[in-house]
């Protein structure tokens, strides 16, 4: 039996909130009492997978993070993040250079605070036999793609579509080879980590492990309320 790989969560949470209309980074904001970050960060530091945990903040509000992570000594790093989700992803990628190649790394919305150990657990272990794997849920809804005039142009089928969430889990020289491809390319624009390898590694598979609808992303006042009424009922 080959020997357990060191397992990191990167946990991006350099956001704003400006989507809520918040003046305070919605990872800080309270639901059931706590931080949507400390929910993050428990849900991490509870799973046995997860060796060490690297938390990338809003360059404002790193005394409330270190604050928040003294609480989790899986937390090695607190470092401030970029000005998007690529940009704190390539500063964690520098700050994780000096690691073996082969270390699972699995980066996380530090707004999606309900993800689960069950969720955590099954990407880590996909990442032994694949060196890329997302987190995805099925798509329920119709999907539509429209042109530039807002005119249906077609129909997907919909039992091909699924929902990506995070985790998105790597080995370490999978993400770090993509993202060094992807800044050499003036062009280049993320949406997420899997779609940088998806685009710069594309002979390398992708695999899907199944998440929740529970794992959601705190983005609107909306989520704020669902977040709160999932976590106050322990469901």
């Amino acid at each position: 039996m080959s020997a357990k790989r060191h397992s990191i969560a990167v946990i991006l949470a350099g956001g704003s909130g400006t989507r809520l209309g918040s003046s305070t980074p919605k990872q800080l904001l309270e639901i059931a009492g706590e931080p949507i970050l400390k929910h993050t960060l428990r849900a991490f530091s509870l799973c046995a997978d997860i060796d060490e945990i690297l938390l990338l903040m809003h360059a404002g509000y790193l005394d409330q993070a270190r604050h928040i992570a003294s609480a989790y000594p899986k937390v090695s790093q607190v470092l401030p993040g970029g000005a998007n989700r690529d940009d704190s992803t390539k500063i964690a990628l520098d700050a994780l250079e000096n690691q073996d190649p082969d270390t699972v790394v699995l980066f996380h919305d530090g707004v999606r605070p309900l993800v689960d150990g069950r969720i955590i657990a099954d990407a880590v272990k996909a990442l032994a036999s694949y060196d890329a794997v997302c987190v995805c849920v099925p798509t329920v809804d119709t999907i539509v793609e429209v042109d530039e005039h807002g005119e249906i142009v077609q129909v997907p089928d919909r039992s091909r579509l699924r929902r990506a969430q995070t985790p998105q889990g790597f080995r370490l020289g999978t993400i770090s080879q993509a993202y060094r491809l992807a800044c050499a390319d003036p062009l280049f624009e993320g949406t997420d980590n899997c779609s940088v390898v998806l685009k710069y590694l594309p002979n390398t598979p992708i695999a899907v492990v199944n998440g929740s609808e529970r794992n959601l992303k705190i983005t609107r006042p909306i989520d704020v309320r669902l977040a709160q009424t999932l976590l106050q009922a322990g469901s």
